[in-house]
């Protein structure tokens, strides 16, 4: 079945990557990267640009990660934790005493990166005058659940998935290694992993998203192609520890590849395999583990990924040695209802072909 075809399209384009081991086993790419002039709320209908004036998607066009980037953020982290240069129980306090509610409540590094930190799951930064304003709301942001304790799981605590945890982890490492987050991703992981194709926007020949505007959205901007999606990265600068990132098809399965392999990818390594078994250990540090409902039937034995709002998705499953990602420009012109069952199909194809 063909997600791109048709008036109402789950996608506009798509790309699929996907592999088992070394081997990449499908590679391809349909649809259109920009299909659309305007979204006509009228009609709730895209506007379609002539024939002539639409962007074909390729298997190397980039894609806005949205949350995506969450696993870059917290990968970064866990090259701090394997550095010795920080304890996945040290507290934000001790770091950033000037975020008062977050030292109050003793929130940690765990409980950001497992989202127990009690955290509601986004602020309104983007209607902040400016970027000292969107600082201080931070700072005086404090848990609207129950937290975690010291070392404690998640049992027994709710999950409370939160783009502030990301943006909190963001401050936490920029205050810690002197560098800013774009930096330390480009430096730590895109750059020795040869993702050439992998950084932070702007990025002008990227898949195109929304036609952003109120009241659908949350601020006016009009049709986004190589910006960022997400409003408050947007406000951010487009460098956020929760969205911001663009990537290709074929880099992310060298991220995928790298994490299978124990984090090690041809001569670079990223992360040792102990250190990628704990990111990858229940219940997940910024991963998302065993979730059939993007996963398909690749879920139930330790298979790790997330998605993203845009459409995005990627699957690691160690058990069998396979990976699969998903892209999709699924907000272009709007955004829709979420429907992640061609993730989870896709996941089920490929944990069908490995039995």
């Amino acid at each position: 079945m063909d997600l791109t075809a048709g008036d109402r399209p789950w996608a506009p384009g798509a790309v699929v990557v996907a592999g088992r081991g070394p081997v990449i086993a499908v590679r391809e790419a349909s649809g259109w990267a920009v299909r659309y002039a305007a979204y006509d709320p009228v009609t709730d209908t895209g506007v379609e640009l002539p024939a002539r004036a639409r962007v074909p998607m390729t298997v190397d066009t980039p894609f806005d990660l949205a949350s995506l980037t969450k696993l870059f953020t917290s990968v970064a982290a866990v090259q701090q934790i394997e550095r010795g240069t920080l304890g996945i129980d040290a507290r934000v306090g001790a770091y950033l005493p000037d975020f008062r509610a977050a030292a109050a409540h003793d929130i940690t590094v765990r409980q950001l990166l497992t989202h127990t930190s009690g955290l509601r799951p986004e602020l309104p930064l983007y209607d902040c005058p400016d970027d000292a304003a969107r600082l201080e709301l931070l700072r005086a942001e404090a848990p609207v659940a129950p937290v975690a304790n010291g070392s404690e799981t998640v049992r027994g605590y709710p999950y409370v998935y939160s783009d502030l945890n990301m943006l909190l982890l963001q401050q936490f490492l920029e205050r810690l290694t002197g560098r800013p987050l774009d930096v330390l991703v480009r430096e730590g992981i895109t750059r020795p992993l040869g993702m050439t194709s992998t950084d932070f926007g702007p990025c002008p020949g990227a898949a195109a998203t929304e036609d952003q505007r109120r009241p659908w959205a949350k601020v006016d901007r009009g049709m986004l192609r190589g910006v960022v999606h997400d409003e408050n990265a947007w406000a951010l600068g487009g460098v956020a520890g929760h969205a911001g990132l663009f990537s290709t098809g074929p880099d992310l399965a060298v991220f995928c590849r790298t994490l299978l392999a124990g984090g090690s990818y041809g001569p670079a390594r990223i992360l040792g395999p102990d250190f990628v078994e704990l990111l990858l250990t229940p219940p997940g540090l910024g991963f998302a583990l065993d979730q059939p409902w993007f996963m398909g039937e690749l879920a139930g034995e330790g298979a790790a990924g997330h998605t993203g709002f845009t459409g995005t998705s990627l699957v690691i499953d160690p058990a069998t040695d396979t990976f699969v990602v998903l892209l999709a420009n699924t907000v272009h012109p709007v955004r829709r209802p979420p429907d992640s069952g061609p993730r989870a199909l896709a996941g089920t194809r490929m944990a069908m072909a490995v039995r």
